[in-house]
């Protein structure tokens, strides 16, 4: 036997379990506008009603990423991000709007080509219903079928003019509701239509809206939200009997002074 040591045995201190915070958690249905095939974006968890904020002040505001190729059920446009936020709770489900758009890193950094030129635009566009939106523009020069040359770089000035009509374009595209300008970023129909109108100053490929992020909200009832995910809101007429008051007479009888 060593020095310095002995034979008891030290019974060690039980360390209580920690409970996982998860089995406290209140799960939530998250819902997508019925513009997209697929409405049912996933779940998320909350803290129950408690500590003086419930459990609908808590997912207020909350944001959400979701790619098209999983809203559409379409893999050839997976590369575009959209972001949701929650607007309204109502029982176990959570009602978003659409709050911007992005396309993706490795997207981006695959369009981009040796010589050629970089064209970029960014406005700030308001449209019909309120929202404050700005959209960023990205596009390349095209080199023509028969081109020999190695390089495809456009002049200064046709870069101003390229981006000049880039951005009334958008102007133009965005005067609509956030509904159609979101149906407008599914279908592409603005990139197509920059490609058509600059097609006469210097030919351009791989245009796309680069990104699009939503600065300023109305406020928004609850009616309109709802209205998005496919809920008709009908708002019933009061209507009562007519009353008949009698009028009374100004000046009516007087008493006279002795």
């Amino acid at each position: 036997m060593t020095i310095g040591k002995s034979n008891r045995q030290f019974r060690k201190k039980g360390r209580k379990q920690k409970a996982d915070p998860f089995l406290k958690k209140v799960w939530y249905d998250v819902k997508a506008p019925n513009i997209f095939r697929e409405t049912q974006i996933g779940k998320t968890c909350v803290n129950p009603t408690g500590g003086g904020k419930t459990s609908e002040q808590q997912l207020d505001k909350r944001m959400f990423e979701v790619s098209l190729g999983d809203l559409n059920k379409d893999e050839r446009k997976a590369y575009m991000q959209f972001k949701f936020r929650v607007e309204h709770v109502s029982g176990t489900n959570c009602f978003t709007n659409f709050y911007g758009m992005r396309l993706t890193n490795d997207k981006v950094q695959s369009l981009v080509v040796k010589y050629h030129t970089l064209i970029e635009a960014v406005v700030n566009v308001k449209t019909t219903d309120g929202y404050t939106v700005r959209i960023f523009c990205i596009g390349f020069t095209k080199k023509d079928r028969n081109q020999v040359k190695k390089t495809c770089y456009a002049q200064s000035s046709q870069v101003r003019e390229i981006r000049r009509r880039m951005v009334n374009i958008m102007i133009k595209e965005s005067n609509c509701t956030l509904k159609e300008l979101t149906l407008k970023l599914i279908s592409e129909s603005v990139p197509k239509e920059i490609t058509k109108q600059c097609q006469s100053v210097f030919p351009l490929q791989n245009v796309y809206l680069r990104k699009m992020k939503v600065l300023k909200t109305p406020k928004v009832d609850v009616d309109t939200i709802l209205k998005l995910h496919g809920f008709e809101t009908k708002k019933k007429k009061e209507t009562g009997k007519k009353v008949n008051r009698k009028k009374k007479k100004r000046g009516g009888n007087k008493k006279k002074k002795n």
